[in-house]
């Protein structure tokens, strides 16, 4: 490389490191973003994954396949914001009797989150589907990693766990339903992915 191209490099680099935009910025570089391998330093950071699906197509022969998957897609966008929902007051409800001293405290404290709920979201909640509602399940075990069964057990007790569960069974329900996103559920985490990246 001819000597004029370094001397184009440097004055180049301290142009760009003088500039008003790095003004002020502190020397101080996050260590635990800087990982040294032999004599190379590098600059380490975590960047959010990208899914790249292969767009679904259907042939005439699956006319049917098609209007099932377009069913499910409405299904998971209609309840998904309510799996958001109940997964973020699973965990703050979560945090809070963990603080709360005192059995009956602690169930005031359920009781009032519980009646808050009912009195916000019942009525929206009751015009789901028995479809709906299956996807609901899984999709809180997905945003908590706790069965819906579970989740009552904790705060509410064994007895309305096994009580809400015989009778989500009468409806063909599980509230012990797992989420599997690399099998039986893969159609419903690319559909949750394309919502959550703003492609559906």
């Amino acid at each position: 490389m001819p000597m004029g191209s370094n001397r184009i490099i440097w004055l180049f680099m301290l142009v760009f490191i003088h500039t008003p935009a790095t003004r002020g910025l502190s020397s101080e570089v996050d260590s635990t973003r800087i990982q040294v391998v032999g004599s190379d330093t590098f600059y380490v950071d975590h960047i959010t994954p990208v899914y790249i699906y292969s767009p679904r197509i259907f042939t005439e022969e699956e006319k049917r396949e098609y209007q099932k998957y377009l069913r499910l897609v409405y299904n998971v966008k209609r309840v998904y914001p309510y799996a958001k929902i109940a997964a973020q007051v699973y965990r703050q409800v979560d945090d809070s009797v963990k603080k709360i001293p005192g059995k009956r405290l602690r169930e005031e404290y359920v009781a009032r989150v519980e009646a808050d709920l009912k009195q916000r979201y019942e009525a929206e909640l009751r015009k789901l589907t028995i479809t709906q509602g299956r996807i609901l399940i899984k999709l809180f075990y997905r945003e908590t990693g706790n069965t819906t069964f579970d989740a009552v057990k904790e705060f509410r007790g064994s007895f309305e766990a096994f009580f809400w569960q015989a009778l989500a069974r009468v409806f063909g329900s599980n509230l012990k339903t797992r989420y599997d996103p690399q099998g039986e559920d893969r159609d419903i985490e690319e559909i949750v992915q394309m919502i959550e990246a703003g492609a559906l």
